[in-house]
């Protein structure tokens, strides 16, 4: 019967920059354990069925799928999320999102909007920090919003709520104090599509003409419409449209515009206010 230890230094995982880490979450998983339990039990048999289970779980991330699909979770922010197939896996970098709309509005009661939920992360990461919001997450694909309310009920977050929506249509006649989105931003041409774990990532989450920037731009043209007078649009992008964006905010009459700098230094987001 094979040890904690023996497992974790026979997974190969060449095309995997983060070998370790994937080795150790995967049996993790099939144990029910904790990471910290592997490290504290390295001599500890694994029973055959458990061993089993991390070998095919290996295989599949060898196969390039991502270790939050094989798991079925991912964590954002300081939440333990629920994702699938038909969703983005939530990604540090999108935190900044969250950072910057905390600072940016006070911690008294607001409505605010999160535009393309997929799995809820950024709407149930704010809802769990201003408890006074009322934060709304919108997604074109039902079985998206499904999920993001599964999340929500799982969590216990009574202020924030979940509908089916293609952007805005909705939504006729509802303002909000700040409206975030992570919207698809990549180019339809984009090399990177057929690279790493995006390839198993829904390319309607991803794409976005032949710029990267239609569903932005859709984005900016409508928010006004559902900003109340002095609310925030926040929007991620890729590292290198923050100057385009910046445009298209103050061509729509927005003021205050500047863009923010993930960990990796590159402008991530880009504001502007009504």
């Amino acid at each position: 019967m094979a040890t904690i230890e023996t497992l974790l230094n026979s997974a190969e995982l060449p095309d995997s920059p983060s070998a370790r880490l994937d080795a150790e979450l995967l049996l993790a998983a099939a144990l029910g354990k904790s990471r910290s339990y592997l490290r504290t039990w390295p001599e500890r048999e694994v029973p055959e069925a458990q061993a089993e289970r991390f070998r095919a779980d290996l295989q599949r991330r060898r196969a390039g799928e991502p270790v939050a699909y094989i798991l079925g979770r991912q964590g954002f922010w300081s939440l333990e999320l629920e994702v699938a197939a038909h969703t983005l896996i939530p990604r540090p970098d999108t935190e900044l999102l969250v950072e910057t709309t905390l600072a940016l509005l006070p911690a008294t009661p607001a409505r605010v909007l999160d535009l393309g939920t997929g799995t809820g992360a950024i709407a149930l990461a704010l809802a769990s920090e201003r408890p006074g919001w009322r934060v709304t997450g919108v997604d074109r694909v039902s079985e998206a919003v499904a999920l993001a309310e599964r999340n929500r009920q799982r969590l216990g977050l009574s202020n924030a709520e979940f509908r089916e929506s293609q952007w805005f249509s909705a939504l006729a006649g509802e303002r909000y104090q700040a409206i975030v989105s992570n919207p698809p931003y990549i180019a339809a041409d984009d090399r990177h599509l057929g690279e790493g774990d995006v390839r198993f990532e829904p390319a309607s989450a991803l794409v976005a003409g032949a710029d990267g920037l239609d569903d932005i731009r859709v984005i900016i043209d409508q928010a006004p419409a559902h900003l109340e007078t002095g609310g925030w649009l926040l929007l991620e992008h890729g590292f290198d449209q923050a100057a385009a964006v910046r445009a298209l905010l103050v061509a729509a009459g927005f003021s205050a515009v500047e863009s923010r700098r993930d960990l990796g230094g590159h402008e991530r987001i880009s504001l502007g206010r009504l």
